[in-house]
């Protein structure tokens, strides 16, 4: 024992200050990088990865998953209806307003260099393709069987060419010229022309089909997908009239939509008219449309709670003043207009910062989650000029929109007027949404304990290594005071009399 406890005397004593000082400053640069990463992780994904490792690798290691020994058929029950509520409050909706790819995406990425949409979301767009334009008769027509194949491929320039193969098949189909007025026009003036031409050819094709809808249940397929086609082509050339200006013209195609093909409310057609309306200020008109849309019994969107809010907010903006509504009360007017604008904040509380330009707007996806941060994004990129075109709307809704959160203090547990906020949208978010975007997060996360913990190693390594470089004798001597009063303690009593025994 004296000699080991010689030995560590004589190590402690041979240790120069830069020895010290390289411990010192190793080690503050060490915890500087594992700062730096965990900072990014969570920034990037949420969560702190020394959390997560910890949690999905280490906990079950050390025996952490007693809770689920006793009543496990409960156990898997209470995970299956948690999946199927996360499942249901995470599904992805087709951006009623998504933009051209070729006219306006491809755009974006010429002149910026970065890409705007994400794997994911092109993906999902392709699967909407599929499910839109083909059916199980396509082998029948073989320019379809190409356009099938067309859909799936993933490189553009494949499926452009591919296009032009099913035309030169035949002239007459429909979804080619579809494909082309997305992907290859270049302009919106481009696009129209296209689906002018995929207009001509769907609406032959449609009448064809309802001839012999009745002859086998293929038939019946045929007719849905080539209902399917032509909506799509009649939507995209009223969103071509709404971008060159014909408005009017464009809400004539969205009624007649609406009218001729009533079951298809799921594509949200309703939405298209609402913008359309707003930006020629038929505020009648719009509220016309949110009295049939906006019922209880339909799904909401930001689109809906927002309109309803921006039309009660129309009445009293103009004139409202904090400091006289403090004084003598808010009227029933503007009382309406402060609910109407907590119910639309509830349900998504991203909106405003893009309204009142506290973040920055990209281009909106082509699919989205209902009161995420892809939604706002839709939303904001169409409507914030109609908000700006009320006077005292947006100034209204700086005033009055964070008292939304006094009524909601856990909004992942319970709501006010809505469901509690699923906890899964910023995950989905982060899919939709591309990489230089920073994804809005509600409610706001605590930064994580281990970020806490690296920063301040960090900190404390570099202060010691600056101390040691700047005093070099004064905390040598410290440092061999420490490391050799923890070396010479007495070791514990059965240690030692298991020593004297041996």
């Amino acid at each position: 024992m004296a000699d080991s406890d010689g030995l560590v005397t004589v190590f402690l004593n041979s240790l120069t200050p830069k020895f010290y000082v390289a411990l010192t400053g190793t080690s503050s640069l060490i915890s500087g990088l594992i700062f730096i990463f965990e900072w990014w992780y969570f920034h990037k994904h949420g969560t702190s990865f020394i959390e997560q490792v910890s949690v999905s690798h280490l906990r079950p290691l050390m025996g952490g998953t007693e809770s689920s020994i006793s009543e496990p058929g409960s156990s898997n029950n209470r995970e299956s209806e948690t999946s199927r509520q996360n499942l249901s409050e995470c599904k992805v909706w087709r951006n009623p307003l998504n933009l051209f790819r070729g006219a306006e995406y491809r755009r974006y990425t010429w002149v910026t260099g970065k890409e705007p949409l994400t794997y994911y979301d092109m993906n999902l767009s392709a699967q909407d393709h599929q499910t839109f334009f083909t059916c199980d008769t396509d082998f029948l027509r073989p320019s379809d069987t190409v356009m099938q194949k067309a859909w799936r491929e993933r490189n553009p320039p494949a499926r452009i060419k591919a296009a032009y193969q099913a035309l030169e098949l035949n002239n007459d189909c429909a979804t080619a010229y579809v494909l082309l007025a997305e992907e290859e026009a270049t302009t919106i003036v481009d696009a129209e022309r296209l689906f002018k031409q995929a207009l001509k050819a769907g609406e032959t094709i449609y009448r064809r089909s309802q001839q012999c809808q009745h002859q086998s249940p293929q038939h019946e397929a045929q007719l849905r997908r080539d209902t399917n086609v032509l909506v799509y082509i009649k939507r995209r050339l009223a969103m071509c009239a709404r971008k060159l200006g014909r408005i009017r013209e464009a809400v004539k195609i969205m009624r007649d939509l609406m009218k001729e093909f009533p079951p298809l409310t799921m594509l949200n057609i309703h939405e298209n008219l609402l913008e359309s309306l707003l930006e020629l200020q038929a505020y009648a008109d719009v509220q016309a449309v949110l009295a049939k849309y906006d019922d209880i019994s339909l799904p909401k969107s930001a689109a809906i709670c927002y309109t309803a809010a921006l039309l009660k907010t129309r009445t009293v903006s103009d004139k409202f003043s904090p400091e006289t509504a403090s004084r003598r009360g808010l009227s029933t007017a503007e009382i309406n207009a402060v609910e109407a604008i907590h119910r639309a904040v509830e349900f998504n509380p991203h909106v405003p910062k893009y309204l009142l330009e506290m973040k920055s707007l990209i281009l909106p996806p082509e699919h989205i989650l209902k009161r995420g941060d892809s939604e706002a994004i839709a939303y904001a990129f169409f409507h914030l000029q109609h908000w700006k075109r009320i006077e005292g709307a947006l100034h209204l809704l700086q005033c009055t929109w964070e008292g939304t959160f006094r009524m909601i203090p856990y909004p992942l547990e319970k709501g006010h007027l809505f469901y509690s906020y699923p906890s899964c949208t910023e995950t989905a978010d982060r899919e939709l949404l591309p990489s230089f975007h920073h994804v809005s997060v509600y409610p706001k996360k605590e930064i994580p304990f281990f970020i806490h913990f690296t920063a301040g190693l960090c900190s404390s390594t570099a202060m010691l290594a600056f101390l040691t470089h700047q005093f070099p004798e004064i905390m040598g001597v410290f440092a061999k005071a420490v490391l050799g009063f923890s070396c010479l303690q007495p070791r514990h009593p059965q240690f030692l009399s298991r020593t004297h025994k041996i």
